[in-house]
């Protein structure tokens, strides 16, 4: 298993061309998914100035097939030549792709280092990846790892610890435009998603006196009824326009807000200040040359927003990058169970074939339990020194030597091993007497291997006891 992320940002090319990538993002991980891409799970995390799709591929000779496959769904959905698709998205594989994610959990990899909304984000892309049946269990563990890193970032550190993020970095421009308070400023904003929501909130506590809400896709009341502020409908929102002193746009709709509806609206030449976080544009650029009209963009944002403390981002990058190192660490032990899984089943099999033969020749007797409890302990002995290597192994990224050993020493080959069901599948090769009876199948014990079969005809497990 091998995780690949393909990733446009803000930190490398123009929000228009990531915003163009952005379109249709919900649908590429359930399309990679058809069954014909190398893909077993894919996660998309969309936001105001970022778009990251992270994949499970099943292995390093998978990656450049998974590869084609997203850019080929996200050229699809996009309506942008593969080529330059291919061209726009960073390529991250393996602790790349873990360390990436970590820093982009923990705000490290915003416009405004230390933001606290991202993390809220990738969580979000977690949970909607789950509802739509996309999230494999390696994408699950890397996600909820990066939102934990995120937690340790924000609780150890001073990083971010003024609470600015994209929106509060926008308000004090907005702040800077203006004398007045926003207890006297109308404000109005456009949409209902989780920027709105966080614009809210913020306002709130600012003191914003009037608010409007205005959605396109009619769910202003019910996001006012529990946020506050008044909903406006397409009836009422030319009104609202004309009032206006704070526009902020967070729905990133196929609706933008251009200088006719507003000269339409009666406003006439009145200062206005239009904040557009919506990372499609919900405010046309030619706004900024209305007068009186002050346009406020993400790119406005990202050049304002402050440089953090240096020691806090220091000791923020180190908390990531042990975290990531940490996990990159315990997935790669993981990749051993396979392997050692499969060990198991191969000497189990060897073992049961065996003891069929001791029980078929001498029943549940005192030296057929000796024996029994001797092959078992041998076994177990045998099969510790293989199973600990393996996870070292595995542990330095040598897996693919643990399996090339199973395969020449033992003809054992990982990828025709059934999954494991917690019990073993020993087949029975013995060809036990007439009227001996057979030893039932045990759940496996911690270490892998079957605990001694109770003897039928006594009830007694054979436990093994040597007599003396």
């Amino acid at each position: 298993m091998v995780y690949l992320s393909l990733v446009a940002s803000h930190s490398d090319l123009d929000l228009e061309t990531v915003a163009r990538l952005s379109a249709g993002a919900s649908g590429v991980a359930v399309d990679v998914l058809d069954g014909t891409a190398p893909v077993t799970g894919a996660v998309v995390l969309a936001t105001c100035n970022r778009y990251e799709v992270y994949c499970e591929a099943p292995s390093e000779d998978d990656v450049e097939a998974a590869r084609s496959a997203v850019i080929s769904r996200i050229s699809a959905a996009s309506g942008i030549e593969e080529h330059r698709v291919s061209g726009a998205l960073a390529t991250k594989t393996g602790d790349d792709a873990v360390q990436h994610l970590f820093a982009v959990g923990a705000g490290l990899d915003s416009a405004v280092i230390g933001e606290r909304e991202i993390a809220g984000q990738v969580r979000r892309a977690l949970i909607e990846a789950q509802q739509d049946g996309t999230a494999s269990g390696p994408l699950v563990r890397l996600f909820q790892s990066a939102s934990r890193t995120a937690k340790d970032v924000g609780s150890r550190t001073r990083l971010g610890g003024r609470g600015l993020s994209i929106v509060s970095v926008a308000l004090d421009l907005a702040e800077d435009l203006s004398d007045d308070d926003w207890s006297g400023r109308h404000v109005v904003v456009f949409g209902t998603g989780a920027y709105a929501g966080a614009t809210m909130s913020l306002l709130r506590e600012r003191g914003a006196g009037r608010v409007s809400v205005f959605s396109a896709s009619g769910r202003a009341e019910g996001f006012v009824a529990s946020r506050g502020g008044h909903a406006l409908d397409d009836d009422s929102l030319a009104a609202a326009l004309a009032d206006a002193d704070v526009l902020i746009g967070c729905s990133g709709g196929d609706r933008r807000l251009g200088p006719e509806e507003l000269a339409e609206s009666g406003r006439g030449a009145r200062p206005l200040v239009a904040i557009d976080l919506a990372l499609t544009r919900d405010f046309d650029p030619s706004l900024e040359d209305v007068e009186g009209v002050d346009l406020i963009t993400l790119e406005s944002v990202r050049m304002a927003a402050p440089a953090e403390q240096a020691e806090a981002l220091h000791q923020a990058r180190g908390i990531v990058e042990g975290a990531a190192a940490e996990f990159a660490h315990e997935q790669r032990q993981r990749t051993a169970d396979a392997a050692i899984v499969a060990l198991r089943r191969h000497t189990q099999t060897v073992l049961e074939t065996e003891l069929e033969r001791v029980r078929a020749q001498h029943g549940c007797t005192a030296a057929s339990e000796e024996v029994e409890f001797a092959m078992r302990r041998m076994m177990r002995q045998l099969i510790h020194t293989p199973t600990v290597r393996a996870r070292e192994l595995a542990a330095e990224g040598r897996q693919e030597e643990v399996e090339a050993a199973l395969a020449t020493l033992f003809g054992i080959t990982l990828t025709q091993q059934a999954p494991a069901t917690g019990r073993t599948a020993a087949p029975r090769h013995g060809t036990p007497q007439p009227g001996t009876p057979q030893a039932p199948q045990a759940l496996p014990a911690a270490d892998g291997t079957v605990p001694p079969a109770a003897c039928p005809a006594s009830g007694q497990a054979a436990t093994g006891s040597v007599r003396q």
